[in-house]
């Protein structure tokens, strides 16, 4: 019995035999793009939110240790939040004057300090670890949000709780970037 082969398969596969590179180079994209378009899971989210914290931590630790703590800053920027691709709502915690950072400068000026003159960079503080606890996370197959508490350990060992809000998206990578990044201390009556 002969089993029924599709004209694309057809044409295909000549093609990858005289031209293996295109046949390589279409399966890249092609993975690629299913990458990027794989529905966002809850373990992505909290895999997405180690990684930030760790990253919180090293740029931290590289001031600490006279290191380029600017540049570690940056590479945190781009490897976490989706400037240049998609709009950011990004509201820091410590910010008042300038309370959106809706661009790649104002997002670093928070972290390490800068060109906001109420920054004195956050990220520098330093912190030993972040350890998030989601109230809710709620996915909608290409973007995710979740809400919670972080808590941010200091090198005496006090933790300082913080509240969040955090939404994702992937990228054509089909690593998920931040779109919504708001975060704000715990309400304290007076």
């Amino acid at each position: 019995m002969i089993k029924s082969i599709s004209k694309a398969a057809l044409i295909a596969a000549p093609l990858a035999i005289a031209f293996p590179a295109c046949a390589q180079t279409q399966a890249v994209s092609s993975s690629a793009s299913s990458a990027s378009s794989a529905p966002i899971t809850k373990a992505d989210v909290a895999e997405a939110q180690q990684a930030w914290g760790e990253g919180i931590v090293t740029i931290g630790k590289a001031f600490s240790e006279g290191e380029d703590y600017t540049e570690a800053a940056e590479e945190h920027i781009e490897r976490f939040y989706a400037y240049g691709s998609h709009p950011v709502l990004f509201k820091p915690t410590l910010a008042a004057d300038e309370q959106f950072r809706g661009d790649f400068d104002g997002a670093l000026s928070y972290f390490v300090g800068g060109s906001i003159d109420e920054d004195n960079g956050f990220a520098i503080a330093p912190y030993t670890d972040v350890r998030w606890e989601n109230e809710a996370t709620f996915i909608d197959s290409d973007s995710a949000m979740a809400m919670g508490n972080y808590y941010f350990t200091r090198t005496t060992g006090e933790e300082v709780k913080v509240e969040y809000s955090f939404g994702y998206v992937r990228d054509t990578e089909g690593d998920l970037k931040i779109v919504l990044h708001h975060s704000s201390l715990p309400y304290a009556p007076q």
